[in-house]
Formats: structure tokens, C-alpha cells, sequence
């Protein structure tokens, strides 16, 4: 009875920030793509800390 919790528990759980970060950054196709989604990352973490 448990495990059927965790596993409904897990599954409508939240993704962080971090782990969409990342499978944004895993989706690239090439290097210029990666590259190109790296800046864009920094550049929305950036307007996040000045309030933007």
C-alpha cells in the first residue's frame, strides 16, 4: 500500500529548477546549440538576480 503512495508521490512531484535546467541543456543537438542554450540560461539567471 505504501509503494503505490511513493510511486504516485514521486510521480506528481515538482521538477526543481535545476533538473529543468538541465533537460533544457540535454535537448541541444549540436555544440552551437548547447552554447547558444548555456547563454541563454546565464542570461535569464542574470535578469532574475537584478529583479527584472
Amino acid at each position: 500500500m505504501f509503494a503505490t503512495l511513493k510511486r504516485t508521490a514521486k510521480l506528481l512531484r515538482v521538477p526543481t529548477q535545476a533538473e529543468r535546467d538541465l533537460a533544457y541543456l540535454n535537448e541541444a543537438g549540436d555544440r552551437y546549440d548547447l552554447e547558444a542554450r548555456e547563454r541563454n540560461l546565464s542570461r535569464r539567471n542574470r535578469n532574475r538576480t537584478l529583479g527584472l
